[in-house]
């Protein structure tokens, strides 16, 4: 079985969380996009035509360490009023509080199998909890790939956000976005 490795990380992709907002008070707050800067992992792509994956495709070896104190909002959409770089900066520390970056600084993803549908299962730990996890991943074409999948907060214990008495708060779900590119050479 011929295969290549990747070393992946901000240099050759892009980590994102998308926030949702809900609750009476819903239209006061923002849907948010928020990017880690500094994550780390590797992604092995099957290389042989006769293997099964299909050549050129991700196999099931994919792991992803996320330094989690380095959240920053890029944009936030909806709300009374458009998000200011104070605003940006004080979302950012209260998700890095939520999430207790100063005790559990990092979040790992580890793949276990390359599931039908291009979907890679696999544990994701976060705030020391570990859970099954699943992203979808699609080819985006010259050697580029973009996986989804959703985390919901209180499975890892972390509460998700409300102001206004509960009135606004950050839904439960949040997306997440990974786009790589591996089109450059291997590790």
């Amino acid at each position: 079985m011929s295969a290549t490795s990747h070393l992946i990380g901000p240099e050759r992709g892009r980590l994102v969380m998308r926030t949702a907002r809900q609750g009476l008070a819903a239209q006061a707050g923002h849907d948010l996009t928020i990017e880690i800067t500094r994550w780390s992992g590797e992604v092995v792509v099957v290389d042989d035509p006769a293997d099964d994956p299909p050549a050129g495709s991700v196999s099931g070896n994919v792991t992803v360490t996320v330094e989690l104190g380095t959240l920053r909002v890029v944009a936030g959409t909806g709300g009374m009023l458009p998000l200011s770089e104070r605003d940006k900066r004080e979302i950012a520390r209260t998700a890095r509080d939520l999430l207790d970056t100063d005790r559990q600084p990092e979040a790992r993803f580890v793949c276990e199998r390359l599931a039908d549908s291009g979907v890679l299962a696999g544990k994701l730990t976060i705030r020391g909890e570990t859970r099954p996890f699943e992203m979808t991943v699609t080819e985006l074409g010259g050697g580029r790939y973009r996986g989804t999948g959703t985390v919901v907060q209180s499975w890892y214990g972390i509460k998700p956000y409300i102001a206004f008495l509960g009135a606004l708060k950050v839904a439960d779900p949040v997306e997440i976005e990974a786009e790589v590119d591996l089109s450059g050479p291997a590790a």
